[in-house]
């Protein structure tokens, strides 16, 4: 899926547009893995506010970045030909969550494997078949071409409310509130079928995680029966290995160098507003490193150390180094800089001691307090 792909299902979830007419799910006791209460419901019948709180929590299954907190999850042609996960989302796909067996379990799977660290939850699945439009060289839709129908499914964690003051209009008066429970954005959830190319790809679901680093293994072992993708977490310490094991030792001008190409291919990338996710692949790493000097043989190291963390895949640069800040730290100190001014820092020796510079460009501050410092013709005053 790319980026427009994901624009064209998320604009569904608005109330003029949707198509959803039931929601279906159940609240579940995080401590024990026990139902406590189902939920089978008409948008149609309820009150706009609700149907929209619906909607919206449904919707952020769907949000954040193609590459991060949504992964693809691959399922192999003998998961597709005969499986039983592949099986019972497409029961519930093809059914329109209509079959109260397979949400049954498909409810179980999930209480038997999820753990939320013993929070209730509460689990919403909901149904759409989207006329997908046509769209022609221009870029314009006249009429449509097939149906995609497809699943949604949002994990949800149950928040107790504190006691709080509520102003009461009939008393003129503060009072206690009685305190209750909300259901928090979405923790987990997923797209069944993946809508690639505008069409519906059965070899792949869309996986929602709101903490990249926190995929929940549990959770897609027990629904999809596949290898888990690695997190961006991950991702960024096998990268770091690679660097290290194919270099020895890096420098800094190496480090410098890689971070600020893979910076430049993300900020292009923006520019471009290129609807497909952004990704490297093992040669265009390589290409930065000979760049800056690394040898022939060091590249080779990198290539066969990528390819070992890697396979073939390109991995998407956002996730191999931190494009919002370059961090530096010594065993006294440590020092985080915004990424465009990374080149500023060097390393050099004075007097035999190694030291790390930094250039002084718009003022310095201490804990937030503005401090003068000595121009370069002034001297410093005698003790």
């Amino acid at each position: 899926m790319n980026q427009k792909e994901l624009g064209e299902l998320r604009r569904r979830f608005r109330p003029e547009r949707c198509a959803v007419s039931r929601v279906y799910g159940c609240y579940v006791n995080g401590s024990s893995r026990e139902i406590i209460s189902y939920l089978d419901a008409s948008l149609g019948m309820m009150p706009q506010e609700e149907a929209e709180k619906f909607l919206g929590l449904l919707k952020k299954a769907l949000s954040g970045n193609l590459g991060r907190q949504l992964t693809d999850v691959v399922f192999s042609t003998e998961q597709v030909a005969d499986s039983e996960e592949h099986r019972l989302l497409s029961a519930l796909r093809d059914s329109e969550l209509k079959d109260s067996a397979a949400r049954e379990n498909f409810y179980q799977k999930v209480m038997d494997a999820l753990d939320l660290d013993g929070a209730n939850y509460i689990i919403l699945l909901a149904h759409d078949a989207y006329d997908v439009p046509h769209k022609n060289k221009n870029d314009e839709t006249d009429g449509s071409e097939e149906v995609f129908s497809y699943i949604l499914c949002a994990v949800c964690p149950v928040k107790d409310c504190k006691m709080e003051l509520g102003y009461f209009p009939g008393e003129n008066e503060f009072h206690s509130c009685a305190a209750g429970q909300v259901i928090g954005a979405p923790e987990l959830g997923f797209l069944f079928p993946a809508f690639d190319n505008r069409a519906a790809n059965i070899y792949n679901a869309l996986l929602y995680s709101r903490k990249p680093d926190q995929m929940h293994h549990e959770f897609i072992d027990a629904i999809f029966r596949t290898e888990p993708p690695m997190s961006p977490a991950e991702q960024k310490e096998a990268f770091q290995n690679v660097l290290t094991g194919a270099l020895e030792t890096c420098s800094l001008e190496v480090l410098q160098a890689v971070h600020g190409g893979l910076l430049s291919k993300v900020e292009a990338h923006k520019e471009r507003k290129d609807p497909e996710p952004l990704a490297v692949t093992a040669k265009d790493v390589e290409d930065i490193l000979t760049d800056c000097g690394v040898t022939e043989e060091q590249s080779q190291a990198f290539a066969a150390q990528w390819e070992e963390a890697f396979g073939p895949a390109a991995m998407n640069p956002e996730n191999l180094v931190d494009c919002k800040r370059f961090d530096l730290k010594t065993g006294q100190a440590s020092v985080s800089l915004e990424p465009d001014a990374s080149a500023m820092v060097e390393t050099r020796f004075i007097n035999g001691r190694p030291f790390l510079l930094i250039p002084i460009q718009e003022g310095l501050e201490v804990n937030g307090i503005p401090v003068e410092y000595l121009s370069k013709n002034e001297d410093a005053p005698e003790s």
